[in-house]
C-alpha cells in the first residue's frame, strides 16, 4: 500500500466513523476522536471482510463494502459508548 492509499483510507475512515455514529440511535457519550478512530478501524475491517467475500472490487461504487464498513462502525460506536459511559 502506498502513502496515498493510506491517506485515502484514513480520510474514508473518518467519514465512516461519522456515518456509524449517525446510524446509532440516541446520544453517544464518546469523544469525537474515538468515533473517528473507530471509523478508521471499521473501514479497514470492512474492506477485509468484503475482500474475503469477493465483493471488494466491483464496477462503480462498492456499496456492499460501504455498508459493511458503516455497520462495523455502528457496532464499534455502540460498544465504545457502553464502555465509555460506565467510567
Amino acid at each position: 500500500m502506498e502513502v496515498t492509499g493510506i491517506f485515502t483510507a484514513f480520510i474514508i475512515g473518518l467519514v465512516i466513523g461519522a456515518l456509524g455514529r449517525l446510524v446509532v440511535p440516541g446520544k453517544q457519550t464518546i469523544p469525537i476522536w474515538l468515533t473517528l478512530l473507530i471509523g478508521v478501524v471499521a473501514a479497514l475491517l470492512g474492506t477485509l471482510v468484503a475482500g474475503a467475500f469477493g465483493v471488494a472490487d466491483t464496477r462503480g461504487i462498492d456499496w456492499i463494502e460501504l455498508v459493511l464498513q458503516v455497520g462495523f462502525a455502528a457496532i464499534g460506536v455502540c460498544i465504545a459508548s457502553g464502555a465509555y459511559g460506565r467510567r
